[in-house]
């Protein structure tokens, strides 16, 4: 059984002017009594002619949408960065080209890039010629390696403060040689923990009590301290510590308006022999224990009074064992015995403060207690050592107590 051509006109098989096929290439088949739409239509689903070399100008198939050039992205993004104009503006002109000829989208965003690209060629062209660009990658480089900024010093750095100043917002110092004129020496630096910003006071705290204990352990010979010379510290804000900044920064500066300090201050185990160590080490307890006096008085709390007595007593008990073990040489072993003996001496009567009955019978024994420190006999073991024999001035507050708060303490 032969089946039927379709309609339309026919040709002889094989024909040349007729290539195989059901249809003549270029022509559709007759329009269906079910088209799209007509009364009786199965449904919306019925066949559409197509042609065979269908073009679907900016949309694709099925509603899709033409590609975005890609070498317009780049430009555009290049022209917001304003990171190599020259190469953002070659690209957006080669973006608009690419997109006429072919037909894809992107065109605003080529356009953005070039004249970004444009205003950013302009402006480096003015930073180089006022040399801006240098200054820029300049401070660029030192805030990548954390030059130049207060929390990047270490210890043993001097610095001066671009304000000639330690107290305020300190944004960045520039370092100096120790051994000329300058604002700060870092003594210490204390690393805090992660977690959410404490808060400025709590913050503070932490440094006044870190970094006053750290002093002694970094200018071991507090003698050879000049008096206008105090702690001060660099403290991260709440703005810094966002960026990664933990570090408390422990230095010594000048308490003086427009003071300044000369040469290092730093006497320590790098600097001092062994029996001027062991005798710093001895006598520095001792001063650090006398300086844990309750800030209540003997009259308004006897017994906090009668407990810092005991430890002191306690720690003299330590530092005396420590010294009188110790191998001195001969021109300094007599002198640092007679320090021993009035140690002895002055030990005996912080027991009897710690034992006291009352007020009065405690500040008897505690001027007593004190009267060995910086003695006569301090000052001659020092002297055999080959240390500071100038005797520190200490002030006191309107209260009576020690002045010992922190100068200033900078947050960065």
């Amino acid at each position: 059984m032969s089946i039927p051509p379709p309609p339309g006109p026919q040709q002889p098989p094989g024909s040349p002017e007729q290539p195989q096929g059901p249809y003549v290439q270029g022509q559709y088949p007759p329009p269906s009594p079910y088209a799209h739409g007509a009364p009786g239509a199965p449904g919306p689903y019925a066949p559409q002619p197509y042609g065979p070399y269908s073009q679907y100008g900016p949309y694709g198939p099925y509603g899709r949408p033409a590609p975005v050039n890609g070498v317009a992205i780049g430009a555009l993004v290049l022209g917001i960065l304003c990171f190599l104009p020259a190469v953002g503006l070659a690209l957006g002109l080669i973006a608009l080209a690419q997109i006429k000829k072919k037909g894809e989208r992107g065109r605003g965003m080529a356009v953005a890039g070039s004249i970004l690209s444009s205003v950013g060629l302009v402006l480096w062209a003015l930073a180089l010629a006022t040399g801006g660009a240098s200054d820029f990658w300049e401070g660029f480089r030192d805030a990548a390696r954390g030059e130049g900024t207060a929390y990047a010093l270490a210890k043993g750095d001097c610095f001066d403060s671009p304000t000639a100043s330690l107290e305020g917002d300190a944004y960045d110092v520039d370092e100096v040689p120790c051994s000329g004129r300058h604002d700060g020496e870092v003594f210490a630096v204390v690393t805090l923990p992660d977690g959410d910003f404490p808060g400025d006071d709590e913050v503070t705290d932490i440094a006044d009590d870190k970094c006053y204990a750290l002093s002694d352990g970094y200018a071991m010979d507090t003698w050879a301290v000049p008096d206008d010379v105090d702690v001060y510290y660099f403290i991260p804000s709440e703005q810094s510590w966002r960026f990664g900044d933990r570090e408390i920064t422990c230095l010594f500066g000048n308490t003086q308006e427009n003071g300044r300090l000369t040469g290092s201050l730093r006497n320590d185990k790098t600097t001092l022999d062994t029996d001027q160590t062991v005798f710093l080490s001895a006598v520095n307890a001792v001063d650090t224990a006398l300086l844990e006096e309750p800030e209540a008085y003997p009259e308004e709390d006897l017994a906090a009074n009668q407990a810092w007595a005991k430890d002191v007593h306690a720690v003299l008990g330590e530092q005396i064992e420590a010294l009188r073990g110790h191998e001195w040489p001969a021109g300094a072993e007599q002198p640092v015995e007679n320090l021993v003996e009035e140690m002895e001496d002055a030990r005996k009567e912080w027991a009897r403060a710690a034992a006291a009955k009352d007020a009065d019978a405690f500040y008897t024994h505690y001027d007593r207690g004190y009267a060995y420190v910086d003695g006569r006999a301090t000052v001659t073991a020092r002297k055999a050592l080959g240390l500071d024999t100038t005797f520190p001035a200490y002030e006191e507050d309107s209260d009576g107590g020690d002045e010992s708060e922190n100068a200033g303490g900078l947050p960065v």
